[in-house]
């Protein structure tokens, strides 16, 4: 998407001012120019621009072990070398099956400096999920940990795709410039075979808009699992827009903690990429537990928190939170799903934190459109103004072209540099999402006379109540007001008078008795009768989540065998 299309001459009844500003530039943050102008940089460049100014100084800490970017651009440039042996150039695939390492962020880089394209796994995934992805996506080779749960679950696939080879990686992270040589038997490698070479890299010449540097996979707007195609110019696009509305990153000093796992966009962007583009450190954590993190941020004193907003939610309800120091951090982003407005509170106050924003984005988008200021006016509950060089507009869902008045609820559309190119080798899928220049993003919602930006729902997930809208997030908003609940989930059951019937699962704050007619009394002046719960199940063991730590809707009604079809 060409951002010559983003010029303030746009039609858009968003830019009608006399002086040809867009609504949210009334209200922008003070030092930051919406009208961006984006090069056709990729991420590449980036990396080793980072490699010359901050050579010396920390990119990953890692149980204990810490690697400089020298350090880390060694092992990119021989991963690369490695790579390109093997037969990695510009379109083979080469997929990530793996939780936060260093060996993430060492293959990651080193895939596309051989040219190739990265895809991005979930290692919880179940074998019939990765394989799926695998047999989608074409993969020729993957990339996984040495240990049996991860690379076994691969092995058994491997005559049902056209992957060649699986690359080991050390699962302690430890000594990676130093691994001793141990050849594996096809179609097992290891890292230190891999990597045994002098590191000269054939250049591949990058088209950065055509190009595609990640095969990301999302579930989309229809549930059906499809590869993003995410081009350099869209992750380099969406990595500079970040951190020119982060602006108060320290070049070289700031460190941030990879608790977010490095395979899902949200953190491949904000964390990893942003990292390398600001020379921060990155602290990664395999798997989050809460007390690891908090003595993480105890001691090691990060400036920067990503986190989802389960993750802020535990954090703020765990009694022995004000016994951590968070005074080192300069501010704390919530992405993924919807922040309630009583956890952000909760957390500022209980930690002290500075401020929690909540910002908003998608897979297809690379994935940060919104996002709420670092300093300056934040709206809670709202997902903030469109990021530089992004266009947000609210679309009739009724024709799906008509663009709605400030105040008025429809589609969130987006367009924008960051906007992906389309859906692997589904031009029906893509055509489906990417209409008149706009990713419509399948999230109800409106913007307000600030060019803040609020979501209402989601368009699959609304509640249809005697023929009345009823969105989930509205209701679960009311229910975390309760002080006694920590995590709530809201959806609609197929009712046979109602068409639709509002339920609630909840899980109380640990020690706290809670009752649904408890709950049911607390929300009777909050809600609607046509929103208001018509049966409420109190949970004592966490709700499902998904691998990133959001609340799952979709797998809570698969785990209660509730079907929606």
């Amino acid at each position: 998407m060409d951002n010559t299309a983003l010029k303030i001459d746009d039609n858009s009844i968003y830019a009608k001012d006399k002086d040809g500003t867009w609504i949210w530039e009334k209200n922008y943050p003070k030092d930051i120019n919406w009208n961006l102008d984006i090069d056709n940089g990729n991420m590449l460049n980036v990396f080793d621009t980072a490699v010359k100014k901050y050579a010396k100084s920390p990119a990953i800490f890692f149980g204990g072990c810490e690697y400089s970017y020298a350090e880390i651009a060694e092992l990119v440039a021989k991963t690369a070398s490695g790579l390109q042996k093997l037969g990695v150039k510009k379109g083979v695939k080469v997929g990530l099956f793996l939780p936060n390492n260093p060996a993430t962020v060492v293959f990651y880089y080193g895939i596309l400096k051989a040219g190739g394209t990265v895809v991005n796994y979930n290692p919880t995934y179940a074998e019939r999920e990765v394989l799926y992805q695998m047999q989608d996506s074409d993969c020729k080779f993957m990339v996984t940990l040495d240990i049996e749960p991860l690379f076994r679950k691969l092995l058994p696939l491997l005559d049902k795709c056209d992957v060649e080879k699986i690359i080991l990686c050390p699962a302690d992270g430890k000594n990676l410039l130093n691994l001793s040589m141990e050849e594996k038997q096809a179609p097992l490698m290891s890292m230190a075979e891999l990597i045994a070479n002098d590191g000269m890299v054939e250049d591949v010449s990058i088209n950065p808009d055509e190009d595609i540097a990640v095969l990301q996979y999302t579930g989309g707007t229809t549930g059906t699992p499809k590869g993003a195609m995410l081009t350099h110019k869209n992750i380099y696009a969406n990595t500079y827009q970040c951190s020119i509305w982060f602006n108060n990153m320290e070049e070289g000093k700031d460190a941030q903690i990879a608790v977010l796992p490095l395979f899902h966009v949200f953190a491949m962007t904000v964390v990893m990429n942003l990292s390398v583009w600001n020379g921060m450190k990155m602290m990664l954590v395999p798997q989050f537990d809460m007390k690891d993190v908090l003595r993480l941020i105890n001691d090691e004193r990060p400036t920067h928190f990503p986190a989802v907003p389960s993750i802020f939610n535990m954090m703020g309800s765990y009694a022995q939170i004000e016994n951590f120091d968070f005074s080192s951090l300069k501010f704390c982003l919530s992405g993924g799903a919807p922040l309630p407005a009583e956890v952000k509170k909760q957390f500022e106050e209980k930690t002290g934190a500075f401020r929690v924003g909540e910002g908003y984005g998608l897979t297809e988008s690379s994935p940060v459109v919104t996002c709420n200021p670092m300093f300056g006016e934040m709206k809670v509950g709202s997902i903030g103004q469109p990021i530089p060089a992004t266009i947000v507009e609210i679309v009739s869902k009724d024709d799906g072209k008509t663009i709605l008045p400030i105040g008025e609820k429809g589609e969130i559309c987006v367009r924008g540099p960051q906007v992906m190119k389309g859906y692997y080798n589904r031009a029906e899928e893509t055509a489906k999402i990417i209409k008149n220049g706009r990713l419509h993003t399948g999230d109800v919602g409106y913007i307000d006379e600030d060019g803040f930006v609020y979501i209402v729902d989601r368009i699959k997930d609304l509640i249809l109540v005697n023929g009345y809208n009823v969105y989930p997030r509205h209701v679960e908003e009311a229910v975390y007001m309760l002080d006694a609940v920590e995590e709530c989930i809201v959806a609609g059951v197929p009712d046979k008078t109602r068409g639709e019937a509002v339920w609630a699962w909840i899980k109380p704050v640990d020690g706290v008795e809670l009752s649904a007619d408890t709950v049911k009394k607390f929300l009777r002046d909050k809600l609607s009768p046509t929103e208001m719960p018509r049966k409420i199940i109190i949970k004592n063991e966490p709700l499902p989540k998904t691998a990133v730590g959001k609340l799952s809707r979709k797998d809570l009604l698969l785990q209660e065998g509730i079907s929606k079809s």
